[in-house]
């Protein structure tokens, strides 16, 4: 492993052979805990030519200064990334993390009414982090 997070790769040389080549690294997350997606090709060993490329997520852990993987994800084709895009995407649209959902508060009233009051919506946002919103997807 690796004490600084740049110099972690997921590039593999067995017999001289780089079998797992890293193409490109993109640094998640930063920190005691860091996520880096790779894109590489494995080498065909058969054929002797590298495959399609993949991607793999993978976490790692600074201990004792190292960092040491923890775990991965690995995408294992295009289609398979694109449909992971497509989910994400539906899940966060532009602009929803900008968009903060906000917890819904009684409408204040001067006398006892049989009816419940209505919702009003409120500016502030301290409440914000008790309110869970469900789905039907």
């Amino acid at each position: 492993m690796s004490e600084n997070i740049d110099d972690l790769t997921i590039s593999f040389y067995q017999d001289d052979r780089n079998v797992l080549k890293e193409l490109e690294k993109v640094i998640l997350t930063r920190g005691n805990w860091t996520t880096i997606m790779f894109l590489f090709q494995e080498l065909n060993k058969k054929t002797n030519e590298y495959e399609a490329p993949k991607v793999s997520i993978r976490r790692y852990q600074k201990r004792g200064g190292i960092y040491k993987q923890q775990s991965k994800f690995n995408i294992s084709s295009g289609k398979q990334a694109r449909e992971i895009s497509d989910i994400l995407l539906k899940w966060f649209p532009e602009g929803a993390d900008e968009a903060k959902p906000r917890k819904p508060k009684a409408a204040k009233t001067s006398a006892p009414t049989h009816q419940a009051p209505e919702a009003e919506e409120s500016d502030d946002q301290d409440d914000d982090d008790d309110f869970t919103q469900q789905s039907d997807i």
